[in-house]
């Protein structure tokens, strides 16, 4: 039998097993701000737009100033890419709103319009919606026990209602592992949403008692229980019904920076008295890497690198180019939907995302 009839045969037998998967994707956060920093956009599947946010009449508004121009820019990127997708992103850390906009029918479609209405009229791809966290408190954020049913009937509305909007927009979330996730029915918005970005970062900052990985691929062998990693995160996602090449997995383009950190094992997982913070990989590359007595190290059982320095007592966790091909290959060898960063605007000349670039686009295009 030839076998391009064999092939023929098979796929027409089994055509799920046939299909060929959707290579992962790339998708940046782009922060609002005076000027965009510049943006590869042939190296991007899409970028989502930081912040919109949600007002006391539970419409999503721009209430920056900058804001349409910086969309206007970042929709002018498809002349360079015409598969590029702009994506709006409303909430954030610290923005409320959500629970009394999600709360009924009638404010759901308030918050539905007023989405809608920015995305043609700043003809946009899609939403995202990062909400921290449903059902749980947050600074000055109101919640209820309703939220976690509350969100997937407007995540439901929005789905419809995209539907019948001429086109398909794109439709996804911001999300995280743990006590995070608890006010999210994975299996009901697994099927409405197009991908959940999972924010496989910050398990360690200025919350926790102890310095640590604050965007570890695996466990450390030093780890204490109960700490922490992106496959982790993973694994709870999919065990709860996520589906694969929905789930996108978040990293780091900034580091978590501790200070007057106890000496020893290089400062790695040891109590410190100040500090927490962030700090951008752009700083770590320029300024710190090989300068003034701070010293790389790889934890190759976290796949992870830190910085130490021991005179100064500061410890430094983040994500570089080694780690980021080792979460690119994770990516891809749980046929995950890709891999999300935060934010564009910390990287240096665009290193983490060439590296993001080369492990998902070029040695995926050399694997077909």
């Amino acid at each position: 039998m030839p076998r391009t009839f064999a092939l023929l045969l098979f796929a027409l037998a089994f055509p799920a097993l046939a299909a060929t998967p959707a290579p992962p994707r790339i998708v940046g956060y782009v922060v609002d701000g005076e000027a965009l920093p510049p943006i590869s956009a042939e190296k991007l599947d899409v970028v989502n737009f930081a912040f919109a946010h949600v007002d006391a009449q539970h419409r999503v508004v721009l209430d920056s100033p900058t804001a349409t121009a910086r969309l206007h820019e970042l929709v002018a990127l498809r002349e360079r890419n015409p598969r590029l997708k702009i994506v709006l992103s409303v909430g954030g850390w610290g923005a409320g709103g959500f629970s009394e906009a999600a709360a009924t029918r009638a404010t759901r479609r308030v918050f539905i319009d007023s989405a809608l209405a920015l995305l043609r009229g700043n003809d946009l791809d899609g939403l995202d919606i990062d909400w921290e966290y449903p059902t749980l408190p947050g600074p000055g954020i109101a919640h209820s026990a309703r939220d976690r049913d509350d969100f997937s009937a407007l995540l439901e509305q929005l789905r419809r209602r995209f539907d019948g909007a001429g086109r398909h927009y794109l439709l996804s979330i911001a999300a995280a592992d743990g006590d995070a996730a608890q006010g999210l029915d994975i299996p009901r918005i697994g099927k409405t949403l197009d991908a959940i970005n999972l924010m496989a970062y910050d398990f360690h900052g200025s919350l926790t008692p102890t310095t640590g990985h604050h965007a570890a691929l695996y466990r450390s062998a030093s780890a204490p229980p109960g700490e922490r990693n992106g496959a982790q995160a993973v694994a709870e996602f999919l065990r709860a019904g996520a589906p694969a090449g929905k789930l996108v997995l978040g990293v780091a383009f900034y580091g978590r920076d501790f200070d007057e950190v106890e000496p020893a094992d290089n400062g790695l997982y040891q109590p410190y008295h100040s500090g927490g913070g962030f700090v951008s990989w752009k700083q770590i590359h320029r300024d710190l890497l090989q300068h003034d007595g701070y010293v790389r190290y790889w934890d190759a059982s976290a796949q992870a690198p830190y910085l130490w320095n021991a005179q100064r007592r500061r410890f430094i966790s983040y994500d570089d180019p080694q780690s980021l091909q080792a979460k690119a290959a994770f990516v891809r060898a749980k046929h995950l939907g890709g891999v999300m960063y935060w934010q564009h605007g910390d990287d240096d000349g665009e290193q983490l995302l060439d590296a993001l670039d080369a492990a998902l686009h070029r040695d995926a295009a050399d694997m077909h």
